[in-house]
């Protein structure tokens, strides 16, 4: 075979299903995921590794379940751990404990609710990257775009090295700073969310336990930060402010399983441009803290940053789709940003399968933007909330309350439904009842035909769980088609039953809705 010269957009370029520009959480999420589906897809990634720092350390509740589903929970819970307590200081004395979540209790229907798992992003990438290879994946790094065009049947990427990539779709995975957006000429629109700079590195340093998350605030324990991006929170213990970096304040939280500690710092003036070399890192430490220059010995990974809100104008340009942060930039309070990025590729993967597989028409592929959209901005508003000291972390950032209800993949026709009841477009509860847990019969790429609390009459649709529930409170009475990624596409009194109308939503019937969204 000819030898291909770097950048050579005249190679004969390689072909698959799907090309993924970015190897961050999305783009890593979204290949594993593609891969149980059976789906053929190409992760390019510039660097030439994977991303080294902690910095998206928050895995909240929802994602869990996402995780639990993609088989990496157990990986990410064995190299994680639970959010340590605040401790504030002052002077070199310890002034009380400080608590950023409000208590949540976990539930048969919500078993992950209260429990923010912290694992260093690195981490979470090196076992989502672990799962894919697993699974026949992979990741072609050192692989940097230059060029992107598509046409009616796909999409070409040219490279500065290697040769172009032929795809029938692409998805935008690369980051706040996507080359892919920028080659689509899709804007970004939002706000600077604090005009002055904040820091986050993973040092090795002594004098601090690790069974406490370790605040140094400005002036005294008026209620200090979570060390991921905002303002102190107004209430303390209990007030209604989220806690982040404000003013000169400095976190230091140890990270498990290592020996790492991350550094969280605010900078009260706008103008200051943070020094992010060992001596730098030291003399913040030194200045803000009881610890000497000496007691920080190593800076592993450091970036500054200025927090910002912002949403690309548009999710997709045709055959190209923009996920994570190349679609939506979060303060990083709140931990946010990651739960959802990941959450657009959990999304966007069934829906690629089914299309390309050819079981559904490809104007299901219009539903990725019509359900993230609205769900990022949310989010955004949330991260910004909690950034400002607005919002304290609860039930809301665990972001198991989310759905698709005014989506046109949610029918929902049972009528005369109380106000709390389950609907078509909410996240499927889990359940435990007769030896079946409902998260068990979920796990996999496939849909799930639930009927719970009757023996009505149900279609055999090829490449569908179908399970038998007895009644339970969480979903009431009914029939329940549930979409590979956890959410209720479809909920009937019967599998007869009639939806309303418009577009995918106006199937008349589980099986003609089944037939509309890919099922079979």
């Amino acid at each position: 075979m000819a030898a291909v010269n770097p950048g050579d957009s005249t190679a004969t370029p390689a072909e698959t299903d799907v090309l993924i520009v970015g190897a961050g959480p999305t783009g890593l999420a979204l290949a594993l995921d593609l891969a149980r589906h059976g789906v053929r897809a190409l992760v390019v990634e510039r660097a030439d590794a994977l991303f080294p720092g902690s910095r998206g350390k928050g895995i909240q509740p929802r994602t869990q379940e996402v995780f639990d589903d993609l088989g990496v929970l157990d990986a990410l819970r064995a190299g994680g751990g639970t959010y340590p307590v605040g401790m504030v200081w002052k002077d070199g004395r310890r002034q009380g404990e400080h608590r950023m979540f409000d208590e949540v209790e976990a539930t048969e229907a919500d078993p992950y609710a209260g429990f923010a798992l912290m694992v260093p992003q690195w981490r979470t990438q090196e076992i989502l990257y672990a799962r894919l290879v697993e699974l026949g994946g992979g990741v072609a790094f050192g692989r940097e775009l230059v060029g992107l065009v598509q046409d009616a049947d796909g999409v070409t990427a040219d490279f500065a090295s290697g040769p172009p990539v032929r795809a029938r779709y692409a998805v935008a995975a690369d980051g706040g700073r996507s080359a892919v957006r920028r080659a689509l000429g899709i804007g970004m629109t939002g706000e600077t969310v604090d005009p002055a700079p904040a820091v986050v590195a993973d040092i090795r340093v002594s004098g601090l336990d690790r069974d406490n998350w370790h605040f140094f605030p400005p002036t005294g324990p008026t209620g200090p930060a979570d060390g991921e991006g905002g303002k102190g929170d107004k209430g303390g213990k209990g007030g209604k402010g989220g806690g982040g970096l404000g003013g000169d304040f400095l976190g230091i939280c140890p990270l498990p399983h290592t020996e790492d500690f991350q550094l969280a710092a605010g900078f009260a003036d706008p103008s200051t441009e943070p020094d992010l070399s060992l001596d730098g890192i030291r003399k913040l430490v030194a200045t803000r803290t009881h610890l000497s220059a000496d007691d920080v010995t190593e800076v592993r990974w450091a970036s500054d940053f200025r927090p910002r809100a912002a949403m690309a104008d548009r999710f997709r340009d045709g055959r190209v789709f923009l996920a994570g942060d190349a679609a939506h930039v979060h303060s990083p309070a709140g931990g946010q940003g990651l739960n959802t990025s990941v959450q657009d590729a959990y999304n966007l993967a069934w829906k690629l399968a089914a299309v390309l597989r050819g079981a559904a028409p490809a104007a299901l592929l219009d539903s990725y933007e019509e359900e993230r959209m609205p769900i990022a901005a949310q989010m955004l508003g949330l991260s910004t909330g909690v950034h400002r000291g607005e919002v304290r972390r609860g039930a809301a950032t665990q972001q198991l309350g989310l759905g698709y209800r005014g989506s046109a993949l949610a029918v929902e026709t049972r009528a005369d439904l109380p106000e709390e009841a389950l609907r078509a477009g909410d996240r499927a509860p889990d359940g435990n009842r007769a030896g079946i847990r409902l998260f068990d019969a979920f796990r996999g790429p496939h849909w799930t035909l639930l009927t719970v609390g009757t023996d009505t009459q149900v279609p055999d649709l090829p490449g569908t769980r179908t399970v038998r529930f007895p009644a339970y409170e969480a979903y009431g009475t009914g029939v329940f088609l549930v979409r590979p990624d956890g959410y209720v596409g479809w909920a009937g009194e019967s599998a007869g039953a009639i939806g309303s109308a418009g577009s995918v939503g106006s199937a008349r019937g589980l099986a003609e809705y089944a037939a509309r969204v890919g099922v079979a």
